[in-house]
C-alpha cells in the first residue's frame, strides 16, 4: 500500500495519480492541503492547473487517535455509501465519487468548495428550523433506501460499539477526563457505577452490533455535516451499516440538545421524520450519545460548565431508564 499525506511532494502525488490514471491529460499539481481536521483518514485537497478535489485515504490507525487501530476497509464502506445514493435524490447532499482504489484505500471525490463543518451550532446554541428539516428528510431518504448487499462493516462497528457503549462507563478507561475540565472525572462516577444504566446500555449496545434492514449513516451529527452557501452536504459515512433506523435519528437528537439545551428537539425530529419509528429507542440513543460525548474520548467542542455539563447527563440518564 502506497500512503500519501499533507507532507507528501507535489511530485511524489502526481506520480501516484498518474500511475492510477487519475489525472486529466496535461495536468499538473500546484498545491496541497487540508480541507479541514480529519478524524479517521488522512484527507486532501489538491489544486491543480484545470481543477481541485478531494483525495481520502485509511490507514490501519485512527487518524486523529494513532494508537487507537481501525480498520483499512472502511473506505470502501464510505465508496459504496456514495455509490448507492449516486443518482438519486440525495446526489446533490453528497460528493461525487471522481476514482477508488481499494488495494491503496483511497478514494478521489469532488472538491465541494470551502466547506464549513456545523460544529459551530455548539457555540452558536440553536439550529436554524430549515437546516433541521433538511437534516431530518435527508437521513429519512438514506434509510428508506435499498441496500440488502450492503456489507456489514462489523470491525469498525465494534470499535464504535466499544467507544459509545462500553468504555465511557467503565471506572478504569484510561480517559483522564479533568484534563478536558476539571472536576469532570467526579462527575462521571455515578453514572459508571449505575448498574441499571449499564443493562440499558448494554442491551442497545448489543441491538447496534445485530445485523438490522435500513441503510444508515452511522455519524450523523455536526461534524458529518457541511454547509456552503445555502447547500447542505453530508459527509464521512465509513461508520456506514444495516441497523435500525433509531440509531441514527438517535444521534441526531442527542446533538440537537447537546447544542440548544432544548427539550423539545425530540419532537421537532421525530416530527419531521417521515416514517414509523420507536420513540423510545430513539430517546435511549440519544441518551447514550449524550452521555458518551460528555464522558467518553470523542469529545466535542462545547463550552459548557461542569454544572451545565450535570445539567445534560442527568437529562441523558432520564432519557435512557425513563
Amino acid at each position: 500500500m502506497t500512503t500519501i499525506d499533507i507532507d507528501s511532494s507535489t511530485r511524489t502525488l502526481q506520480n501516484f495519480l498518474e500511475q492510477k490514471g487519475w489525472l486529466y491529460p496535461k495536468e499538473v499539481l500546484s498545491d496541497i492541503e487540508k480541507p479541514g481536521e480529519g478524524n479517521m483518514n488522512v484527507v486532501l485537497r489538491v489544486r491543480t492547473n484545470q481543477r481541485s478535489f478531494i483525495l481520502k485515504q485509511s490507514r490501519p490507525y485512527v487518524q486523529k487517535y494513532p494508537q487507537i487501530a481501525a480498520p483499512l476497509a472502511r473506505i470502501g464502506v464510505e465508496h459504496m455509501f456514495y455509490n448507492k445514493l449516486s443518482g438519486t435524490q440525495l446526489s446533490n447532499h453528497f460528493p461525487a465519487i471522481l476514482n477508488y482504489d481499494g488495494f491503496d484505500h483511497v478514494l478521489q471525490l469532488q472538491d465541494l468548495g470551502q466547506c464549513e463543518d456545523m460544529s459551530y451550532i455548539y457555540e452558536k446554541g440553536s439550529i436554524a428550523l430549515d437546516t433541521l428539516e433538511q437534516l431530518v428528510a435527508i437521513l429519512a431518504t438514506v434509510h428508506q433506501s435499498t441496500a440488502p448487499d450492503f456489507p456489514e462493516n462489523m470491525e469498525l462497528r465494534q470499535l464504535n460499539h466499544q467507544h459509545i457503549f462500553v468504555l465511557p462507563f467503565l471506572m478504569d478507561n484510561g480517559f483522564e477526563l479533568d484534563t478536558v475540565q476539571e472536576g469532570l472525572q467526579a462527575l462521571s462516577l455515578p453514572f459508571k457505577t449505575d448498574w441499571a444504566l449499564a443493562e440499558k446500555v448494554t442491551e442497545i449496545g448489543k441491538k447496534y452490533l445485530s445485523k438490522g434492514s435500513v441503510l444508515l449513516h452511522g455519524d450523523y451529527y455536526p461534524g458529518s455535516w457541511m454547509t456552503e452557501r445555502d447547500q447542505l452536504y453530508v459527509l464521512d459515512p465509513e461508520f456506514s451499516f444495516l441497523g435500525f433506523a433509531e440509531f441514527d435519528v438517535g444521534v441526531l437528537v442527542a446533538h440537537c440538545i447537546l447544542a440548544t439545551n432544548e427539550e423539545t428537539s425530540l419532537n421537532r425530529v421525530l416530527d419531521r421524520y417521515a416514517a414509523p419509528i420507536d420513540r423510545t429507542l430513539t430517546e435511549q440513543v440519544a441518551g447514550i450519545e449524550i452521555m458518551r460525548r460528555l464522558i467518553g474520548l470523542a469529545q466535542l467542542p462545547l463550552n459548557r460548565s461542569i454544572e451545565e455539563k450535570q445539567y445534560l447527563l442527568q437529562k441523558a440518564h432520564k432519557m435512557i431508564l425513563g
